[in-house]
């Protein structure tokens, strides 16, 4: 539909994949070298910036992959939430799906008959072996890609309070059209974009806990799944205003959220500092 063509296009000249004349920007060809969403590709090669590329590398290929959660057996539901909580990670899902992946991979190292125990430890903890085999091979050729077109790969860092710092920036940079708020405080999160109320999804790690996070990053969202946001983490105003491109927030439909944004911009302005300073 033209509507979605304009819309694609749109969503491409906010990442800077294109120039002036509508044609591929030196940015946007090297976004194209991978065999991804724009919005993916523009976090991994914002991580070369940040220098977190191993961990982005991990959370494009698990999110790129089936989902690794499977549904539990009736009766066990609990059982499941028990185990998946071992991967749990603060900071939300993309770092949580580190943690699986990283467990994945220390399992396989362990074990003596790989096969065996990988579907063994998979059952184990209600994740589906099949799904994170497949997330081993497309980082495996994500990492060829980046060698090929020459690009760093920094070294692992995962845990440290810079690399998360680190793996927000990365994310901010290429989904910052896809940002919610929860207007309430109990988990109805409304998309700065689509103006569109959303539920966390039942496999997110925020999901069922008691304090959830006001301001949020989301991979995607399902209307199929009763309106839900899936692979959450959480992000900060001061975040987003720092790495938003101004014209895209500008173009945004007002809203209360736009207002708080607006005002953490304003507070951030040069003129603010100086008169700060001034005091």
């Amino acid at each position: 539909a033209p509507e979605s063509l304009m819309q694609a296009l749109e969503d491409l000249d906010y990442l800077a994949a294109l120039d002036n004349d509508g044609n591929l920007s030196e940015f946007g060809i090297i976004m194209s070298e991978f065999p991804l969403d724009p919005q993916l590709s523009k976090s991994i090669l914002a991580s070369c910036e940040f220098e977190c590329v191993d961990e982005m590398l991990t959370i494009a290929a698990m999110v790129t992959a089936p989902n690794c959660f499977l549904h539990a057996p009736p009766g066990t539901e609990e059982i499941a939430l028990t185990c998946w909580r071992k991967f749990s990670h603060p900071a939300g899902d993309h770092f949580t799906l580190i943690n699986v992946f990283n467990a994945f991979k220390e399992a396989s190292a362990n074990s003596t008959s790989q096969y065996y125990s990988n579907e063994k430890w998979c059952r184990d903890y209600f994740l589906s072996c099949s799904a994170l085999r497949m997330a081993e091979i497309i980082r495996a050729e994500l990492v060829e890609i980046m060698k090929r077109i020459e690009l760093p790969i920094s070294g692992p860092d995962f845990g440290s309070k810079e690399n998360i710092l680190s793996i927000k920036k990365s994310l901010l940079s290429g989904y910052f059209m896809h940002i919610a708020r929860d207007v309430d405080g109990s988990g109805n999160y409304l998309m700065l974009t689509h103006r569109q109320v959303a539920q966390l999804h039942p496999f997110s790690s925020y999901y069922n806990t008691r304090k959830i996070p006001e301001w949020v990053l989301f991979h995607e969202f399902s209307i199929s799944e009763d309106n839900s946001i899936r692979v959450v983490s959480e992000i900060s105003p001061h975040l987003f205003v720092e790495l938003v491109p101004q014209y895209y927030f500008s173009n945004l439909p007002p809203s209360e959220s736009k207002d708080i944004l607006q005002e953490v911009i304003n507070h951030l302005s040069p003129v603010s500092v100086m008169k700060e300073k001034q005091k």
